[in-house]
């Protein structure tokens, strides 16, 4: 009987892998046919692999739209860490009653949907315009920068902090460290598997972010690789195989930075603190 469980739970672990796994093999399978074969739904290689390359890299600016989304990925991600680790170890080193209470308030807004927010957001970015194009419409600064600080992330942080062993901080405080160099010094280091965690769904998140960029962002030149994908489905005669071969490329650098980062990525999320 406990073999026949066994077998039991292998064969719904292989079943569910071949699912999970289908729809990545699927679009790789289908970015080296052509458009006609994917429609029909071809499920062998083919040898069109060269020609759909060809045909992004000539027929759309592939090479902008990844460096957009580069550019975007990296800062947000880093100031997301950057702001809500911050935030996070406040609330949990100085508790107050007042800052539970504004703790409590900044969870409700994760009951907000972005969406009913966007309209605010655009007149706000469309009033600084004018006086900072930098961080105004059609610039990528803006297309990031309402996504730095969540209140998700925050509380990830701040549950993650509570492992985290306070003796360290008296430690540091004995040593003559400020309460920044003890943040940068001692608790940075300390949860790096909380920082891995938290940078793959922050990199995810903000690699495959459509709604805001395409409000956002306005010019060919600044389009990122969703917005990008989004313009080829959306043609008169949508080539397929070039399309799926844009997807690919797309999904590389979210799948090497999962793949990367993916021994501390448990750890993280289970909120270890060890090194």
């Amino acid at each position: 009987m406990k073999k026949f469980k066994r077998i039991l739970t292998y064969v719904f672990l292989s079943v569910a892998a071949i699912i999970s796994i289908y729809p990545f093999f699927w679009m790789v399978v289908s970015s080296t046919n052509a458009s006609v074969d994917v429609t029909r739904g071809r499920q062998l290689p083919g040898t069109h692999l060269i020609e759909n390359l060809t045909n992004l890299f000539d027929q759309v600016n592939i090479v902008t739209a990844l460096s957009n989304s580069f550019i975007i990925a990296i800062l947000s991600t880093f100031f997301t860490l950057l702001t809500a680790s911050l935030a996070g170890y406040g609330f949990e080193m100085f508790r107050s009653k007042w800052k539970d209470r504004t703790f409590n308030l900044l969870l409700l807004s994760m009951m907000i949907p972005f969406a009913s927010i966007m309209v605010p957001l655009y007149r706000l970015f469309g009033r600084i315009t004018p006086t900072a194009p930098l961080i105004g419409i059609d610039s990528l600064t803006a297309a990031f920068l309402p996504t730095v600080t969540t209140a998700f992330f925050i509380f990830f942080f701040r549950q993650n902090t509570k492992m985290f062993a306070k003796d360290l901080i008296e430690a540091g405080r004995i040593d003559g460290l400020s309460e920044l160099g003890i943040f940068f010094r001692i608790y940075m280091p300390t949860m790096k598997t909380t920082y891995a965690a938290a940078a793959i769904i922050a990199f995810m998140n903000s690699w495959n972010n459509f709604l805001w960029p395409l409000v956002i962002l306005q010019s060919p030149s600044q389009q990122t690789m969703p917005l990008l994908i989004s313009n080829l489905g959306s043609s008169y005669a949508p080539d397929f195989g070039m399309i799926m071969s844009a997807i690919t490329i797309s999904t590389i650098p979210t799948a090497v930075v999962f793949f990367v980062m993916q021994k501390h990525f448990v750890a993280g999320m289970m909120g270890s603190v060890k090194g």
